[in-house]
């Protein structure tokens, strides 16, 4: 195996990693993701031949026996996520913590005084129990399947502690490939005030949008992924680098990530803002309408016709779900998208929402639109939807110019 290595991340499972891009907008230094099984993991730390490597899951703990020196604040955490070759000595950090605790005070939650629950018993679970300690929290308890080392199990979480008022997952759970998993239900914690999801992929888990839609303040991973960066580029440099740094690169991998999703009436120019959209951004258009009628092979009037409106429906729910775990991308979606929840639900996993709202006066109907084919079903149609929109939309687009104008409008959201 090839063990060189200048700067990167090591873990088990890396394809769907930030970390490259990232470290790619800090330092102007190559960084790579290296992929170790626990058998290789022993050979690559012997060899000490890189200068400095983020760790993360599996192996923040089990990378602790190789290193010379240990940060305080790591040893006391008992995890590292930073690892330092000075002149052949292997120093170790904790970045973590400076993450997680920056994106605690970003969604504006207070844990002084409070109980906290942390589903995850790994090592990034020990530095969330450190960060609650430190800013004051009443009483923290770790969640796990079996209960093991003190921690509850799911059941006894749900039973016993329903009055945790912060939840910090460190869990998995709900990361990308499967991002319909969730750890715990929150409908039974009648006093919580907040959640932090360290999972950034996708970049709203199931459990934060959930604690969204219950008004709930709560946020992914993504910035403390960033802010950890930041502080382990510095330690890789032996820098300090300027305020605001990590506030900028975190805006523009958001901006980068996040899908562009285009929700609105039949007939408000979805379809050519998408494609205009596409071509200044370089991203990829998906037009569910079009990939409806790609995978029933007939048109939609047709699908209308001999299957009905559920079945359209359901092809639908299925193509959206399939394109919200992708980030990236320009989403255009059919008029009649946002009437299912669940659809509104899964693109805001990783995309925004913005209503593209056309007078009615100027929808032009076409055959080609079941529902819309005739300028009073039309206006009634806007009737009936315009709330719908209204509760969708993360950005209310006022079209009344060129599609031109409605693109620029939103990339300069």
């Amino acid at each position: 195996m090839n063990y060189e290595l200048t700067y990167g991340c090591i873990g088990e499972h890396l394809p769907h990693s930030f970390s490259r891009e990232i470290h790619g907008q800090i330092g102007g230094y190559a960084y790579e993701l290296k992929e170790l099984t626990p058998e290789e993991l022993p050979a690559f730390m012997a060899a000490r031949s890189f200068r400095g490597i983020n760790v993360t899951i599996p192996y923040k703990q089990a990378v602790i026996p190789f290193l010379d020196e240990i940060d305080e604040t790591a040893r006391a955490i008992g995890a590292v996520n930073t690892v330092v070759n000075r002149n052949g000595k292997l120093y170790g950090f904790n970045t973590d913590l400076d993450g997680l605790t920056r994106l605690i005070r970003r969604i504006g939650l207070d844990l002084s005084g409070k109980k906290v629950l942390i589903p995850g018993t790994g090592g990034t679970s020990r530095t969330a129990a450190f960060a609650a300690e430190k800013l004051g929290a009443r009483e923290i308890r770790k969640i796990s399947r079996t209960g093991r080392n003190g921690s509850l199990t799911y059941e006894e979480a749900l039973r016993d502690h329903a009055d945790a008022e912060i939840i910090l997952n460190t869990t998995p759970c709900g990361m990308y490939p499967e991002p319909d998993a969730q750890p715990l239900p929150l409908e039974p914690f009648h006093r919580l005030e907040g959640v932090a999801d360290v999972i950034y992929n996708p970049l709203r888990t199931r459990l934060v949008r959930e604690a969204l839609s219950r008004g709930i303040p709560a946020e992914g991973g993504l910035y403390m992924l960033v802010a950890q960066a930041v502080r382990a580029s510095e330690h890789f440099l032996d820098t300090v680098y300027p305020d605001g740094l990590t506030d900028r690169i975190y805006e523009r991998i958001l901006r980068q990530k996040e899908n562009i999703v285009l929700i609105g009436m039949p007939g408000s120019g979805k379809s050519a803002v998408g494609r205009i959209l596409a071509g200044k951004t370089g991203r990829p258009l998906a037009d569910t309408d079009q990939l409806v009628t790609e995978k029933a092979g007939k048109p939609i009037p047709d699908i209308f016709r001999e299957n009905g409106e559920p079945a359209f429906r359901d092809l639908e729910s299925e193509i959206i779900r399939e394109l919200s775990k992708q980030g990236g991308q320009i989403i255009s979606t059919g008029g009649g998208a946002v009437l299912r929840p669940e659809n509104v639900n899964v693109l805001r996993q990783n995309g925004r929402l913005f209503w593209l709202d056309r007078d009615p006066e100027a929808l032009v109907p076409t055959d080609d639109r079941p529902l819309a084919d005739t300028a009073e079903k039309m206006k009634q149609l806007y009737r009936d939807r315009e709330p719908i929109y209204r509760a969708a939309a993360d950005e209310i687009i006022p079209v009344t110019g060129t599609p031109e104008n409605a693109a620029d409008n939103i990339e300069s959201r």
